[in-house]
């Protein structure tokens, strides 16, 4: 019941996965600019380097005070989690910073396999995000939900334009249809690498890329609402976006338990 109660709360009691801004959700081959906050739960995880902070992975605001994101995004670092932001450029126009008060990483993250799986953390805001017009959750799906094949969902982030490229100024979105798991985890895709806690897509010219970790995998459930059904894990060591290698992301549906006990026990 306290589960279920957190989840309601954390979720469709603040409207979630439902943006004031509607996303442009056009079938591009390629990356594009996302219109401006119209992912409103997209969350620029930053560290400290001297005196500047700088973006190292994405993140998805679960509730006011909780983000979801990576566990291989964590390290010795002092993080700032900036909310309803588009340009990074622009600091002016961020709408929210926030520090961070507690991260808590899966207990069964392994730096040292990231193939493993459990690439997942949670992270405590200092404070409630103020809900608005360009900040809002997402929705998480229900335990054990899996995407089907083909799914045509969106990965959104400030990752490389391309491989080796710059860094992305403005937030980018890409259509990324799901690759099922009985075919990503077949010989000549991922094969083995590829856990049933994990979920893939793309797998063409289209994918992830570094710096994208930890956002999410935008899915559009069948209630009409947009729900995070992956944490953007890891591409390819050949390059982001290379043919039958697509981007891996962690299920947030096998953790939703875990999400929950987190939110209840911090």
């Amino acid at each position: 019941m306290k589960v279920a109660l957190v989840l309601l709360f954390a979720a469709y009691a603040h409207g979630c996965g439902t943006p004031t801004y509607e996303p442009s959700v056009s079938r591009v081959v390629n990356g594009e600019d996302a219109r401006p906050y119209s992912w409103p739960w997209q969350i620029s995880l930053q560290y400290l380097s001297f005196s500047t902070y700088r973006h190292t992975c994405g993140g998805t605001l679960l509730a006011p005070n909780w983000v979801m994101t990576a566990g291989h995004c964590i390290g010795p670092r002092t993080y700032r989690v900036v909310l309803g932001e588009f340009d990074l450029t622009r600091e002016e126009s961020y709408e929210q910073i926030r520090s961070v008060e507690k991260i808590v990483v899966h207990p069964k993250w392994d730096d040292n396999c990231l193939s493993c799986g459990n690439d997942i953390a949670m992270i405590k805001l200092s404070s409630p995000a103020v809900l608005n017009d360009k900040v809002q959750p997402s929705c998480v799906p229900e335990s054990g939900e899996v995407a089907p094949h083909n799914d045509p969902c969106y990965i959104t982030g400030w990752g490389r334009l391309y491989n080796g490229g710059p860094i992305a100024s403005k937030l980018q979105q890409a259509i990324l249809p799901v690759v099922g798991h009985s075919v990503c985890s077949s010989g000549g895709w991922w094969g083995s690498s590829v856990k049933p806690t994990m979920i893939c897509a793309g797998g063409d010219i289209r994918s992830g890329c570094h710096g994208d970790s930890g956002g999410p995998l935008n899915c559009r459930g069948g209630d009409g609402r947009w729900y995070v059904q992956g944490v953007t894990s890891f591409v390819s060591s050949m390059g982001c976006n290379t043919l039958q290698r697509p981007t891996v992301f962690t299920r947030t549906s096998s953790f939703t338990q875990w999400i929950s006990d987190t939110l209840l026990q911090y």
